[in-house]
């Protein structure tokens, strides 16, 4: 014996969605069985054909007609009517929910800021019972005047001797014989 087709349903994940009729039904397409037939729509549609059929009726003097196609109106405004009521009290919902959280995280960070303001107090407080020592050594010291310093090797820059410059000889080769020229040389320079 075969299983029936509505325990198959149940298996192929038919229920992964949660059961919120009225989620979307502002949008969702309806397939109507009037007393004239099938109307298919959204719920606003539906609502309008409805509306019109009515009309119709009511100026060709059915008056039965008309009442029908009313209450048929009707059903559908009710139903719109609801699903728009329960879409703004989703959206009111989540109105308070985001404002609800941003009051949070300003609190927050009104706290993570009063911890930072704390923390920077306390540094500042160690620092400042951390300075006296260090003001001695950074505090300003006297000027003293050049009288009163005294010379160290470090300051003064180290003494040359001076060695008087010589000029080098001329160089001789074996096939030239130095002789005397008219240009005046050193020891002459020095006797004039």
């Amino acid at each position: 014996m075969r299983p029936s087709n509505k325990s198959r349903a149940r298996n192929k994940g038919g229920n992964r969605r949660p059961n919120n009729n009225n989620a979307n039904i502002v949008n969702r397409v309806f397939d109507s069985a009037g007393p004239e037939g099938k109307v298919r729509g959204t719920p606003q549609q539906i609502v309008e054909k409805y509306s019109q059929l009515a009309r119709d009726a009511q100026l060709s003097g059915d008056r039965v007609a008309a009442e029908s196609f009313m209450q048929h109106s009707e059903h559908y405004t009710r139903m719109l009517a609801d699903a728009q009521r329960e879409q703004a009290d989703r959206q009111a919902e989540q109105a308070a929910r985001q404002a609800e959280q941003a009051a949070r995280q300003a609190e927050q960070a009104e706290r993570q800021a009063e911890q930072n303001r704390q923390r920077n107090a306390e540094r500042a407080q160690q620092q400042a019972s951390e300075a006296p020592l260090d003001d001695l050594a950074g505090a300003p010291q006297p000027e003293a005047t050049e009288a009163q310093l005294v010379e160290t090797p470090e300051n003064t820059a180290p003494k040359r001797k001076s060695r008087p410059r010589t000029r080098k000889p001329a160089s001789v080769t074996n096939d030239e014989t130095p002789t005397s020229t008219p240009t005046s040389t050193p020891a002459a320079e020095q006797a004039s």
